[in-house]
């Protein structure tokens, strides 16, 4: 997902903080709206966890998918919103900055791991994924530190594809619209290793010509 913090999103964990901006403000309270969702979405997603004999979602757990979809839908955009308002209005916080990548981890995170103890996504995605995500969001702190910011570069396009093959996996159609997630999955994590690589290439490899 892509917050105000986000590794893959603009410098803002650079820009100065807000002066007067206190951390009691609506970017910061969707923020923490998306933590309590976290616990809300996997609660739906496994509570009633059963299929069919011919590989279906059984009735009662198709009702929860979609209700534990639309929580995570919201819980999407709620990172998108927050991350735009702390930008536009200026209240960019330090508490701000702490809890967006936690709030995003834990959301992403945990709809990986739902979806791969469920059978349906393969470990292997999920671990990728989240070596690199968690990786790279502790990496952005020691970079910081060294006064180099590398450049996002296809930030946006993981995100959007993260974002839309997880919600089709999630919705209980495990045919072709489960099929269309996975594959689309399969994408998203080609292009989170990429742009990985790309960032710690920049972080830490010879600077270019460019750069004197």
């Amino acid at each position: 997902m892509l917050g105000p913090h986000d590794p893959d999103g603009p410098d803002i964990a650079t820009a100065p903080e807000a002066p007067q901006a206190s951390a009691w403000n609506l970017p910061n309270a969707l923020t923490m709206l998306r933590v309590v969702l976290v616990p809300v979405f996997v609660w739906l997603l496994m509570r009633d966890a059963g299929y069919d004999d011919e590989g279906g979602v059984t009735g009662s757990w198709a009702v929860d998918r979609w209700w534990a979809t639309g929580v995570f839908v919201v819980a999407t955009v709620t990172d998108w919103v927050d991350g735009d308002l702390a930008r536009r209005k200026g209240l960019i916080t330090a508490f701000g900055k702490l809890m967006d990548p936690i709030a995003d981890k834990a959301l992403m995170g945990s709809a990986l791991v739902c979806l791969s103890l469920l059978g349906e996504l393969p470990w292997w995605v999920t671990v990728v994924i989240l070596v690199r995500e968690v990786g790279i969001t502790l990496m952005r702190f020691v970079v910081i530190r060294r006064g180099v910011i590398p450049a996002s570069r296809g930030g946006k396009l993981k995100t959007t594809l993260q974002a839309v093959g997880l919600i089709l996996m999630l919705t209980p159609l495990l045919g072709l619209v489960g099929t269309l997630g996975l594959w689309v999955m399969y994408a998203a994590l080609v292009v989170t290793v990429v742009t990985g690589v790309d960032y710690v290439r920049q972080a830490f490899g010879p600077p270019s010509a460019s750069s004197g």
